[in-house]
């Protein structure tokens, strides 16, 4: 892995690397980090994951307008993860004259549509007419498909020369460690190469899996400082193997991370928002 600088604006393509922007890597309410919101790069294509409600402006401190973004994909209903998607709909729409692409199941974009984003996308040029305003409108959907064999649902799907397997987490709410009692949430594996967790309990057996049956060559792990919540523990996710922790950048952090020295507990470090990661 290495490490670029951040200049003026944001490259939305490459040559050919797999680069990972974080636009931030903070917590919901990490104003000094932004949220936890990352842009893959690959050659000619690009996929942000999540779009948070501070996203829009986020992207404006890095010159690089909303409207850019072609190509996005949402992990779960939560506002530092969609807050911002209203915007790049309506953007779309009656700014760039576009439809961005969304990497979506049927089952979630039924959930995110009637649970978040009909309320104000619905209404549009011909209401008055009775008539509104549909998910279709304002997105491209890019299907994603199932894949068997596998210890929870997993999903699969390409964007341009990006490779996506999308997988349930153990999220929300606090009182249960099953995911199949948990609310629509995902992480993502990029090219059976790099493990975005997304917001997850603690939850060390998909971690094992996912090592099993891939060549994770990096970890982007998600991380609060005290025990309990629904996301993952710094202090559990130190108990596992130094193998994986050497593996492991921690993101969706607080705005007091810095009173923490993640490489003394055999960590790689804290993932940063605006520099490039080379893969």
């Amino acid at each position: 892995m290495k490490i670029t600088k951040f200049k003026k604006k944001i490259n939305l393509t490459n040559d050919g690397t797999l680069q990972f922007f974080f636009v931030g890597t903070g917590s919901a309410f990490n104003k000094v980090d932004f949220q936890n919101n990352v842009l893959i790069i690959k050659g000619q294509d690009h996929l942000l994951i999540d779009c948070g409600n501070i996203c829009p402006y986020a992207l404006t401190t890095y010159n690089t307008p909303l409207v850019t973004i072609k190509n996005v994909l949402i992990t779960h209903s939560h506002a530092d993860h969609i807050g911002g998607l209203e915007e790049l709909a309506l953007a779309g729409r009656y700014i760039a004259k576009t439809r961005p692409r969304i990497v979506i199941t049927d089952e979630y974009k039924e959930i995110l549509w009637n649970e978040s984003l009909k309320g104000g996308c619905s209404y549009g040029e011909q209401s008055a007419q009775g008539k509104f305003m549909t998910f279709e409108d304002y997105f491209d959907q890019i299907k994603p498909v199932e894949l068997s064999d596998t210890p929870r649902p997993m999903y699969h799907a390409k964007i341009g020369s990006i490779d996506v397997k999308m997988f349930r987490t153990n999220h929300i709410p606090s009182n249960t460690n099953d995911w199949k009692e948990c609310f629509y949430s995902l992480g993502v594996l990029i090219d059976d190469r790099i493990l975005f967790t997304g917001d997850t309990k603690f939850d060390p057996d998909l971690i094992n899996w996912m090592e099993s049956n891939y060549k994770i060559e990096y970890i982007f792990h998600d991380c609060q400082f005290y025990p309990g919540g629904v996301h993952a523990w710094y202090e559990e996710i130190a108990t596992l193997p130094q193998s994986t922790k050497s593996k492991i950048l921690l993101c969706h952090y607080g705005e007091n991370h810095k009173k923490f020295n993640p490489k003394d507990k055999g960590f790689l470090g804290f993932a940063q928002r605006g520099v490039y990661y080379n893969f």
